[in-house]
């Protein structure tokens, strides 16, 4: 039986924002644990003084809740079950399900002993209308699958007999969904349950939201954009390249393609940010895989992987400590692999394999020297013998300590 981890971060955040007159909305993409989350918290709840009848807990997944997927339905069925003169913690998971759910939500909202939280797997749910109607009245807990701390906790047993490397090697290719640890080492079963999210987020999220007809054409684009985790690319690039293998497809189809990719939560962009002028670019941008594991079920990775892999893990891991990750955009054209933001932080970073060849250390590190200012500079690597160095105040870590700490 697989325990429960404690996802310490956003149970802390679900906590400072308890019994706040606010709507608590949690997204992420599918099956990386909001559900699971609601339940955290509820015991948290009842560990707290709050009694089960306070607590209204509805999954849309469910298809016993089916009869309720019209917002005027559901308000009625849960407005007979609201305790009068105490709070009721109301929590709505997977609510896109529910046609016009913001109407509901919001007359739940107007009352002051209702305390709501819901849940979406898709960037969708919170556009348009919900984000209009609810706007000023919510905030957003943006969750993703596991970090690598989480999923070695756990682990459990096993961890002990596994080494922090050989704990590292199965985080990257079985990924980080929390499901995944069930199934302990089985890369097989592991492989095929990825897929199976893969699907159900193609089919139920992109193809009958974008009304997409040719599918096989939205698997090509979405192959192409986990081949080029960390690449820059545009739709015109995509274009022109699927078009040269025989696979015809224009630029504005393949720029709706990845904005249901990146709707769907299954790629992440990052902007590009010009350092010297301290401006947001909105050209070339480079995209993420939310989860390694799940890019791995589609494209094998090659040696020559290895850098991309470990910039998305990178990138992944900088947004869920609080920072937007934006590409550092130099003066001379060149990069930093990461500029790191937060309201009280900035950072850079670059990533790489190794710097244990001279040559290398010295490419990795110009991009560093050519900053003027005097934020921190982070070059993180998988090196082992030579991990930690100081080059002119320019920090150099291994990858996986740099995980592993709090």
């Amino acid at each position: 039986m697989q325990s429960i981890i404690e996802r310490k971060e956003y149970l802390d955040w679900l906590i400072r924002w308890k019994e706040k007159q606010i709507i608590k909305v949690v997204s992420g993409a599918r099956r990386c644990g909001k559900s699971t989350m609601f339940d955290i918290f509820c015991n948290y709840l009842l560990e707290n003084g709050v009694e089960q009848s306070q607590i209204i807990m509805l999954n849309f997944e469910d298809i016993d809740l089916e009869h309720l997927s019209n917002y005027r339905l559901l308000y009625d069925y849960i407005k007979p079950m609201l305790l009068p003169g105490r709070m009721n913690y109301i929590f709505l998971d997977e609510i896109q399900h529910v046609e016009q759910f913001e109407k509901a939500v919001d007359s739940l909202f107007l009352k002051e002993n209702c305390d709501i939280y819901i849940t979406g797997s898709n960037a969708y749910f919170m556009s348009g209308e919900l984000a209009t109607l609810l706007s000023g009245r919510y905030v957003e807990l943006k969750m993703l699958p596991l970090s690598f701390r989480e999923f070695c906790s756990g682990l459990g047993a096993n961890q002990h007999e596994l080494s922090k490397n050989e704990k590292f090697n199965l985080y990257v290719e079985n990924g980080s969904f929390p499901y995944i640890l069930k199934y302990g080492h089985g890369e097989k079963e592991a492989r095929e349950y990825l897929r199976d999210i893969y699907n159900t987020v193609l089919l139920n999220d992109i193809v009958a939201r974008l009304k997409i007809k040719d599918v096989n054409m939205l698997e090509n684009v979405t192959r192409f954009m986990l081949h080029n985790i960390g690449n820059k690319v545009s739709p015109t690039k995509i274009a022109n390249t699927l078009k040269s293998e025989g696979k015809g497809v224009d630029q504005k189809t393949v720029d709706r393609y990845i904005r249901g990719l990146t709707d769907s939560l299954i790629l992440y962009e990052a902007t590009r940010y010009n350092i010297k002028g301290k401006q947001f670019l909105t050209t070339q941008s480079k995209y993420y895989a939310v989860d390694v594991g799940l890019r791995n079920v589609l494209v094998r990775g090659k040696e020559s992987d290895v850098g991309h892999i470990l910039e998305n893990i990178v990138f992944l891991e900088l947004r869920r400590r609080g920072y937007e990750v934006y590409v550092g955009q130099l003066a001379d054209g060149g990069e930093v692999d990461f500029v790191a933001i937060s309201p009280d932080d900035f950072a850079y970073y670059q990533v790489a394999a190794t710097t244990l060849e001279e040559e290398t250390l010295k490419r990795e590190l110009a991009p560093f020297k050519k900053i003027a200012d005097n934020y921190p500079k982070y070059l993180l690597t998988l090196d082992e013998p030579f991990g930690t160095a100081d080059y002119d105040g320019i920090q150099k870590r291994n990858v996986v300590d740099w995980l592993l700490k709090e």
